[in-house]
C-alpha cells in the first residue's frame, strides 16, 4: 500500500511539474497574438487563392523560421508547393420544367464546361424535409455520377452557405474530371425536362501547406504530426453586406487552431526533448475540400506516422464546460485513452465525439492520413449542433475565449507527451475500404 502511494504520488508531481513548465512556456498573451494576426481583417478571410492567404502563409513561415524548425525533407523552405485546377464559371443557366431558374436558386460543381439538355444526361435526386441535407450533399458529392439535385426550402440557410463557395470546383492537376453536380433551391412535383448549362474556365494556381519539424533526438524515422488549417472562406461579396462585413474571418475556424499547432511547435523547441521527429503543418484549402491534408498525406508514408494530432476550432467551451474537448473517432484507436492518461493529475478531459451524426472523423484534415490506418484524429472543442457563427463573417477574435484556447493547447502539450517520448504508441485505426 505505501508503495502504491508512492507511485501515485511521483505521477502527480511529474504531471504538476510538468503543468509548471507549461503555464511558463505557454502564454496566453502570445496565443492572443498569433490569433489575432491570423484572424485580423488585413488577412481578408485568407481565401484559397487569394492574396490574404499568401499573408497569411508568409507569417507562418515566419513563425516557424523564429522558433527554429527546420523545412520537410525535400523542401527547400516551409512552404510544401502543389498545383491545383480552378475551375471559375463563366455562364451558366438552369432551367426546369421549362422554367428559368434564377442564379440565387441553384449552385453548381463543376471542373469542365458542360450541358444537359435531356433527361437522360443527369440523375435527378431530391432532398424532402425529413432528410439530412449535410448528409445527402456529401453522398451525392461523392458518388461520381452528374446529378441535378432538388432540394427543399427549409434547407435555404445551409443551401446559401454551400452557395456562397460551391460554384465552380478545384481538382488535383492529373486528377480525372468529376461529372458535375447541380444543386436547385425549390419545390417540384416531378422533374420532367430540364436544360442545363455551364462554361468553365480552368487555370492552373499555385497552392501551399506551410510544414516544419523538428528531428527525433532517437526515433527520427517515426513522425508525430500537429496540424491544423489556416484556410477559411475569405470575403463573402454578397452573403453579408446587410451586416456591414464581408470578411469571414476565421477566428475559430481555424485561426485557433493554427495558433495551437505554432505555439505548439514553440513549446516543444524549447523542451528540445523529444524521441520521435514532430512535424507542424498548416494546411490550405480545407475549406474547399480539403486538398492540403490530401497532399500532406501523398508525401509521407503512413506506416511512420505514430499518431495525428490535427486541431480544429478550440475557440470556444466544449459542452462539458471548462478544461474539456472532443476527440472524433474516440472508438477507432487507444489514442484517446493515452492523452487522458497523460493529464491524470490535471482537471482537463477529453471526450469521445458527441456529435457522430454530423461524421467530423471524415470532415477534417485528419481524414487523408485516418483512411490509410494512420491513428489520426481532430480534437475540437466546438458545438457544431448549434455554433451559429460557424462560416460567417461573425467567426471574429471577439468572438472567442482566450482562456479556453490556451487551456486546451496546454492539455494537447502535456497529454501528447508519451507519444512524443516514444514511450506509447496509438494503436492503428482500421483502413477505409473503398
Amino acid at each position: 500500500m505505501k508503495k502504491f502511494v508512492t507511485v501515485i504520488a511521483l505521477i502527480v508531481t511529474s504531471t504538476y511539474g510538468f503543468a509548471q513548465d507549461i503555464d511558463r512556456l505557454i502564454q496566453q498573451n502570445d496565443v492572443e497574438r498569433i490569433i489575432k494576426t491570423l484572424s485580423a481583417d488585413d488577412m481578408e478571410g485568407r481565401g484559397t487563392f487569394t492574396p490574404g492567404i499568401e499573408k497569411a502563409a508568409k507569417f507562418i513561415e515566419n513563425e516557424y523560421k523564429t522558433i527554429g524548425l527546420k523545412p520537410m525533407e525535400g523542401n527547400p523552405g516551409f512552404r510544401q508547393n502543389f498545383t491545383m485546377i480552378k475551375s471559375t464559371p463563366v455562364k451558366s443557366a438552369v432551367s426546369i420544367n421549362g422554367e428559368s431558374i434564377p442564379a440565387s436558386n441553384y449552385a453548381i460543381v463543376s471542373k469542365a464546361s458542360f450541358n444537359w439538355s435531356n433527361m437522360a444526361d443527369a440523375e435527378v435526386a431530391t432532398v424532402t424535409p425529413d432528410m439530412d441535407f449535410r448528409q445527402e450533399y456529401r453522398k451525392y458529392f461523392t458518388r461520381g455520377k452528374s446529378t441535378l439535385v432538388i432540394v427543399d426550402p427549409k434547407f435555404e440557410e445551409f443551401f446559401k452557405q454551400l452557395q456562397r463557395y460551391i460554384n465552380g470546383g478545384t481538382a488535383f492537376k492529373d486528377a480525372p474530371i468529376a461529372p458535375p453536380m447541380v444543386l436547385v433551391l425549390g419545390k417540384y412535383d416531378a422533374v420532367k425536362s430540364f436544360n442545363i448549362s455551364d462554361e468553365v474556365k480552368r487555370d492552373e494556381l499555385p497552392l501551399f501547406n506551410v510544414a516544419g519539424i523538428i528531428p527525433g533526438k532517437t526515433k527520427p524515422d517515426e513522425f508525430v504530426i500537429f496540424s491544423g488549417h489556416y484556410d477559411h472562406l475569405g470575403i463573402l461579396k454578397d452573403a453579408n453586406m446587410m451586416q456591414g462585413d464581408s470578411i469571414a474571418n476565421g477566428a475559430d475556424d481555424d485561426a485557433s487552431g493554427t495558433t495551437a499547432v505554432i505555439t505548439l511547435a514553440k513549446y516543444f523547441k524549447r523542451l528540445n526533448n523529444n524521441a520521435r521527429t514532430l512535424i507542424f503543418v498548416a494546411f490550405t484549402a480545407e475549406e474547399i475540400g480539403e486538398y492540403g491534408s490530401t497532399y500532406f498525406a501523398k508525401t509521407v508514408a503512413p506506416e511512420k506516422v505514430v499518431a495525428m494530432f490535427n486541431i480544429e476550432m478550440i475557440g470556444k467551451e466544449a459542452k462539458w464546460g471548462p478544461n474539456s474537448a472532443l476527440i472524433t473517432g474516440f472508438e477507432r484507436s487507444d489514442f484517446g485513452p493515452i492523452l487522458q492518461k497523460n493529464l491524470e493529475g490535471t482537471a482537463f478531459k477529453f471526450y469521445p465525439d458527441p456529435y457522430t451524426d454530423q461524421n467530423l472523423f471524415y470532415r477534417s484534415d485528419n481524414a487523408s492520413l485516418a483512411r490509410v490506418g494512420v491513428p489520426a484524429h481532430t480534437i475540437s472543442t466546438d458545438q457544431i449542433d448549434n455554433d451559429k457563427l460557424y462560416h460567417t463573417v461573425k467567426d471574429e477574435f471577439s468572438s472567442l475565449d482566450p482562456v479556453n484556447i490556451t487551456s486546451t493547447i496546454k492539455a494537447i502539450a502535456l497529454s501528447s507527451r508519451t507519444i512524443v517520448s516514444g514511450q506509447d504508441t496509438p494503436t492503428r485505426v482500421a483502413k477505409l475500404e473503398r
